[in-house]
């Protein structure tokens, strides 16, 4: 039987993913499911700290296992931003991936040095303790934004060794190679050791 735990998040695309990741030996369970329909505080400084807040926020709410990450893009030339202001950087009251990536791309106008990483926290309670996991792809960032698959700056972003942006990927090539699969595999292992 699949091991039921929440993941603390409401963005459909995450579950997509790390749902096909994990496979079936686990069930995630939604934010809603739980009652849960608050945006939840990301209010710390780092990505590790963001994901652990919201971790902490699920669990002192539910008393259940839980997980929740946290991902910025961090791009050498900008000093690592946009980093962990990566979903709000051009907005501060929302998710608006179209003007990030505006804002993102004016900022490198004229900048040659291009690159950059997609970095993932992963923060987990389970019975109590808390753990983390980290992904990290390099790439660059493009010019122009290509390709209408993925969500967030995957137009924008090509992982070294491909000359496609995420967003042009087919979503189980992203998957096998993204910063979110390589912290969710982290994530797994641990979990397939305590099942």
């Amino acid at each position: 039987m699949a091991r039921e735990i929440i993941f603390a998040t409401n963005n459909a695309h995450k579950l997509e993913e790390v749902s096909a990741i994990l496979g079936d030996a686990f069930r995630l369970v939604t934010l809603r499911e739980c009652g849960i329909t608050e945006d939840i505080p990301e209010e710390q400084p780092t990505i590790e700290g963001n994901a652990l807040q919201k971790a902490r926020y699920v669990h002192e709410r539910t008393g259940a296992d839980c997980f929740a990450d946290d991902t910025g893009l961090e791009v050498a030339a900008l000093d690592g931003a946009p980093g962990v202001h990566s979903a709000r950087y051009a907005t501060a009251d929302g998710h608006d991936s179209e003007a990030n990536m505006k804002l993102l791309l004016k900022n490198m106008d004229g900048v040659s040095d291009r690159r950059a990483r997609f970095r993932t926290v992963i923060a987990l309670i389970l019975d109590g303790s808390e753990y983390t996991f980290e992904g990290i792809v390099e790439g660059i960032v493009t010019e122009a934004p290509s390709g209408n698959g993925g969500f967030g700056y995957d137009p924008v972003f090509v992982p070294d060794g491909y000359s496609e942006t995420f967003a042009e990927m087919s979503p189980e090539c992203k998957n096998a190679i993204s910063h979110r699969a390589r912290a969710v595999r982290c994530f797994a292992e641990f979990m397939k050791g305590i099942r």
